[in-house]
């Protein structure tokens, strides 16, 4: 077979099918960029999915979910909504190089997808009259027909040029796929890095609450058990206050009745005669006496004043707030069992 007629040349369907593959689903034109992809590998133009996005949400809530007009797969956005979305650069760059072919076509004729007329196609370096139409398997080179018959290559395995696009092409849209599916796990581990770290703030807002109403509660014991020994200690004033005030009461009645009786004495002394001093002389004697020794009322103890008894030991406790700390995770485990 002669290599240089057995060129292999894409049917003219081929730039439909291309067409097609870069069509918007929603708009059905060729993609506007920027393109955006879904976890479903869909394409869509970022302003029609976002029309279609708002025309379902009228109301502008941030977030929410957006289903694949193709397969009806459905996205969690997050609050960026469709902007969000990974931009496919591998398409957009497609349609670049698709819209440069388009316009360096001349003439109405319709040529394979993705190349240049003939006058515009590379050219052998060995055979400048030559374009370059097979593929050496062995060198893993394009080259030329005359490379294969005459040239450096005669030795060599080739392959169309056509095969062998589509077989690296095909691996190349597999690498891509993989690429945007690993792409797609990044953004999955992202968005719940996001959801983790609003946890993280609302946990931590949830403790700062719960530490304050714990503090708010120790205050409010420490208030109780302040007034509480306040009133010990008034009740001890009191006591020790009335106690005195009714000892002094007896000290003063003892003082009154001593007066009267000094008075009473001084005045026998002075308005009676003899006889009448000695008739009563024994019994006013004996009434002094009396009074003298009642005279010796209990008095207060050494110290009585003193309320050194009622001071607070707050060492331990102060010890204990100064080493307040959080639970720690094998102590709730401990309570759990």
């Amino acid at each position: 077979m002669d290599i240089q007629t057995g060129q292999v040349v894409r049917p003219v369907s081929a730039m439909e099918s291309l067409e097609k593959q870069l069509s918007c689903p929603i708009c059905l034109d060729m993609f506007t960029k920027p393109v955006v992809i879904l976890p479903c590998q869909h394409n869509l133009c970022r302003s029609c999915a976002n029309d279609l996005y708002e025309s379902r949400n009228p109301y502008h809530f941030s977030g929410g979910t957006f289903r694949c007009p193709t397969c009806r797969f459905e996205v969690v956005l997050d609050r960026h909504g469709v902007y969000g979305l990974q931009r496919n650069l591998l398409v957009e760059n497609i349609i670049d190089m698709y819209k440069q072919q388009q316009e360096s076509r001349e003439g109405g004729g319709e040529d394979p997808p993705l190349k240049d007329k003939d006058t515009k196609e590379p050219k052998c370096k060995e055979h400048e009259d030559e374009r370059i139409n097979i593929y050496c398997v062995t060198c893993q080179t394009p080259t030329c027909s005359m490379c294969k018959v005459f040239g450096q290559h005669k030795d060599c395995e080739v392959s169309p040029l056509h095969t062998v696009y589509q077989s690296q092409k095909s691996e190349l849209r597999a690498a891509v796929e993989l690429l945007a599916s690993a792409n797609s796990c990044v953004q999955a581990v992202m968005s719940q890095m996001d959801d983790t770290c609003k946890l993280i703030q609302d946990n931590g807002e949830l403790q700062r609450r719960r530490l304050g109403e714990s503090f708010d509660l120790l205050y409010a014991i420490l208030e109780e058990r302040k007034g509480q020994l306040l009133e010990r200690i008034s009740q001890e004033e009191r006591d020790k206050m009335a106690a005195l005030r009714a000892l002094g009461e007896q000290y003063k009645q003892q003082l009154q009745l001593s007066s009267q009786l000094q008075e009473k004495l001084q005045q026998s002394m002075q308005g009676s005669g003899a006889a009448q001093f000695l008739l009563t002389a024994k019994q006013l004697q004996q009434e002094a006496q009396q009074a003298a020794g009642a005279a010796q009322l209990q008095r207060p103890e050494p110290g009585y004043e003193s309320m050194e008894h009622l001071g607070l030991d707050t060492e331990e406790v102060e010890a204990l707030l100064a080493h307040m700390d959080f639970r720690h995770h094998h102590d709730e485990e401990d309570q759990e069992q």
